[in-house]
């Protein structure tokens, strides 16, 4: 059992460098490693290079951090275990296409919020999503929360983690899908849009929005219209109404 900053047992947490290699060479799902700076040694080394090969998510953080999360013998190492297996979109848009279908993908640009991420995979489960794609840094933790939010929709729906947003967006639009991303600087209404084909839709954070580099690759920007004062929605509704117009438009709602 290990501990978290406030003393209470987290089956997701794992200190300490040999027990870190363990769960990795055991096949456990990590979600990240927290590494303390400076860290040298043989032993870390192979740590390292394990996590290099199984391209496992990591970052280089203070020890006040680590200290912060639980005060065992870490040694300047944590990781965090993922309760749903992550997978590459590489091999989901291949398959998608030889399935007969159109895809339709999420791309999460510094969404951090862990409810905010779970509402989204939610309603992305709902409306027919095929994959969410996030970044290794600056990106929710899937963990037991995110699960809870998700209605267990992290089960169903696949996340993909990559290094690059920029390459993986490269990856898409060169697969046929067009880049849609989201944005309140745009002047075109999304409803306007055409969003009938293999689409991936990029949503940014609400306080900082969608990277510039990966706004212009981007083959369109839409809004979402706001009538009040405030400046703009919450991330996950956002998404909601965006794949849901998808939905519309791909002719997939009957009347009842």
């Amino acid at each position: 059992m290990y501990e978290n900053k406030e003393n209470k047992p987290a089956d997701d947490l794992i200190f300490g460098i040999r027990a870190v290699i363990e769960a990795i060479q055991a096949g456990k799902e990590i979600d990240k490693v927290l590494i303390k700076k400076g860290l040298i040694g043989d032993l870390f080394k192979e740590m390292f290079d394990l996590i290099r090969i199984r391209q496992i998510a990591f970052q280089y953080v203070p020890i006040e951090k680590i200290n912060r999360i639980s005060r065992k013998n870490h040694q300047g190492v944590l990781a965090f275990i993922s309760p749903v297996a992550l997978q590459r979109i590489e091999d989901i848009i291949p398959a998608i296409y030889e399935e007969g279908k159109t895809p339709m993908v999420l791309v999460l640009d510094q969404v951090t919020d862990v409810r905010n991420f779970g509402a989204i995979v939610r309603s992305a489960e709902c409306a027919g999503v095929n994959a969410i794609v996030i970044p290794d840094k600056g990106s929710a933790r899937i963990n037991a929360d995110a699960v809870k939010t998700s209605a267990g929709a992290l089960h169903l729906v696949p996340v993909c983690r990559t290094r690059s947003l920029k390459e993986t967006i490269s990856f898409l639009k060169d697969s046929g899908l067009k880049l849609i991303a989201a944005t309140e600087k745009s002047t075109d209404v999304y409803t306007n849009a055409d969003l009938t084909g293999p689409i991936a839709i990029i949503l940014g954070s609400e306080d900082t929005g969608i990277d510039q580099r990966l706004l212009a690759l981007a083959d369109e920007h839409v809004k979402i219209p706001i009538l009040g004062k405030i400046e703009s929605l919450n991330v996950s509704v956002a998404a909601g109404l965006l794949v849901y117009e998808v939905v519309r438009q791909r002719g997939l709602v009957t009347e009842v």
